[in-house]
């Protein structure tokens, strides 16, 4: 099963559990807002621009803007129910590609928002999915990184994501290398190399 199936059903899970008001990583949302974020995302392909081009976010904000009143029950079923018909993330390879690290990115901003967090236990197909993903996208999500990247997972499997003058390793499980990549702080993740290199990688914003 696919990454993005699994997840959105355990992100379903989850916001029904937290409602809609706790904390999340991304800064100045909640859960609700969180959530309307992906359901304009999902549901309002015509309203979601601004989240990659700054001049159309007054758009998207108000798109999720329209869930103000919406009952929370409602917010979560919509997610629950998958992308609707006219929605280009209706298609199954899309949305395997588009939304498994979507849904486990904000998955783990809901479950992290708040202090006491622990990761959730390895699952072998997760992480399988999650390690591919690292892979793939690491070099772009990395794009700005002054020096050489290599990936480890604690048991040892390891990849080149970037080359570069100095190198610096990034040690971790694949789901906490994933959120780090994207650029949160709140990821387990060890960086190993000299401290200048480390200095450097530092210094420099993760994600999209």
């Amino acid at each position: 099963m696919s990454l993005a199936t699994t997840e959105r059903a355990a992100l379903s899970d989850t916001l029904a559990e937290l409602g809609p008001d706790r904390p999340t990583l991304c800064e100045g949302w909640d859960t609700r807002d969180l959530l309307a974020h992906l359901l304009v995302r999902e549901r309002q392909p015509w309203a979601a621009g601004g989240i990659v081009v700054p001049v159309l976010a007054p758009l998207t904000e108000r798109g999720m803007a329209g869930y103000s009143d919406t009952p929370w029950e409602d917010m979560v079923a919509e997610l629950r129910g998958g992308a609707p018909p006219w929605s280009p993330y209706r298609i199954g390879r899309l949305d395997e590609v588009a939304n498994g690290a979507e849904f486990f990115v904000h998955h783990e901003d809901a479950r992290r928002g708040a202090p006491g967090w622990e990761p959730r236990p390895a699952d072998p197909e997760r992480d399988a999915q999650l390690w591919t993903l690292v892979t793939k996208m690491g070099r772009l999500l990395l794009r700005r990184s002054p020096v050489g990247v290599v990936v480890r997972r604690p048991e040892g499997a390891s990849q080149v994501i970037r080359t570069g003058p100095g190198l610096v390793t990034l040690v971790g499980d694949p789901g906490e290398l994933v959120l780090h990549l994207f650029g949160r702080d709140e990821a387990r993740v060890e960086i190993e190399g000299l401290p200048t290199d480390v200095a450097e990688y530092e210094g420099v914003s993760r994600g999209l």
